[in-house]
């Protein structure tokens, strides 16, 4: 199995929640055989039906290029509960790690039809390293600096 890519902790002075900073678990394969890899609540998360959160995971990842952390909801949230990301799939490019946010992934998410609760350190998402590849005629030379949209600015 080729490796690709580490996960660290954001900076303590970067994290909104300092209080839960030494809670914040690096993601983590449940199995030898599962692709994703397990994202830990930092802090309890209570959301009634139709309620959005952000969670601030605290993790940021170093990826090499060529490949893309993809992130979606732990499947038996999303059959239990419905939750859903709100950008359908989270993206990690490459170069995010390099952000003035060292590249802090945030997952923001929205609750289904009936409450939930998500306790600190259970897994609520997973992350999957995926290859991908680039046009012949690709002339991309901008480098990121931020987040969420932050691409297209």
């Amino acid at each position: 199995m080729q490796k690709i890519a580490q996960f660290f902790k954001v900076s303590k002075d970067k994290y909104p929640h300092p209080e839960h900073f030494d809670d914040i678990k690096l993601p983590k394969r449940a199995t030898i055989g599962s692709a994703g890899y397990d994202f830990y609540a930092p802090n309890d998360i209570e959301l009634e039906p139709h309620q959005t959160a952000t969670v601030a995971t605290g993790i940021r990842a170093k990826i090499d290029e060529g490949w893309v952390l993809m992130l979606f909801p732990r499947s038996g949230l999303g059959f239990k509960y419905r939750l859903t990301f709100n950008n359908t799939v989270g993206i990690i490019d490459s170069d995010y790690y390099f952000s003035e946010n060292e590249g802090h992934i945030h997952i923001k998410f929205t609750n289904g039809d009936k409450s939930l609760i998500i306790k600190k350190g259970e897994a609520f998402a997973q992350g999957v390293f995926v290859p991908y590849g680039i046009t012949v005629d690709d002339d991309c030379e901008d480098i990121r600096n931020g987040g969420f949209g932050s691409t297209d600015k």
